[in-house]
């Protein structure tokens, strides 16, 4: 499946928000965001357009989708598949994003991306119920069960305790999805109701 394959810092400074794609480097005084703070290309924010109603809504949609690493067609899958279910239509459209595997995967401190776990899932590193999987918009269901095959190449996050909607059984290395997240458990530095309503035009 297509994927973005340019500079990640580039997106962070675009949006003028860390979006923590590359990892632990996010953290470090090298992230872009933190040396660089106008946004990409020869003339940074010089030709910054005002603001509208239009540019806001855009801005936020763009953001979620490159939080999550998904390019327009399939972000617009998932947008579609939150306004049919019953309930708040951004609190579904996070649920769907956050059941991804490669997103659950992140949450569980296996990997320090979620382009890191996406890779690991594509090199068939990971099983979900004690079959290997390769496709990293699997979506997860509650009581699933999600374990690593192998340690030998994963960065392990330190210092790191998955949500609560997530149970880890330390002794027998797996992970097991309790429920969905709800409530507070969703938040993501994005408006999510712009995006609602730039899709409701």
């Amino acid at each position: 499946m297509a994927r973005y394959h340019g500079p990640k810092c580039r997106l962070c400074r675009r949006e003028n928000t860390k979006l923590y794609l590359k990892g632990e480097r996010c953290e470090t005084e090298k992230c872009a965001l933190t040396r660089r703070q106008t946004g990409p290309g020869q003339h940074g924010n010089s030709r910054k357009p005002g603001a509208s109603q239009f540019r806001t809504q855009l801005r936020e949609k763009q953001k979620l989708k490159r939080l999550y690493g998904l390019l327009e067609k399939q972000f617009g899958l998932y947008v579609a598949k939150a306004f049919k279910n019953k309930g708040v239509t951004s609190d579904n459209l996070l649920q769907l994003l956050e059941s991804r595997l490669d997103n659950v995967v992140y949450r569980c401190g296996f990997a320090t991306s979620r382009a890191e776990a996406r890779q690991f899932i594509r090199r068939g590193l990971f099983s979900v119920n004690n079959i290997t999987v390769n496709i990293p918009s699997q979506i997860i269901k509650p009581g699933d069960i999600v374990k690593p095959i192998s340690f030998e190449k994963m960065h392990l996050r330190e210092s790191y305790s998955p949500p609560a909607w997530l149970s880890a059984n330390v002794s027998e290395k797996y992970v097991k999805i309790d429920r969905l997240p709800e409530g507070d458990e969703l938040k993501v530095p994005v408006n999510t109701q712009l995006i609602v309503e730039f899709y409701s035009r």
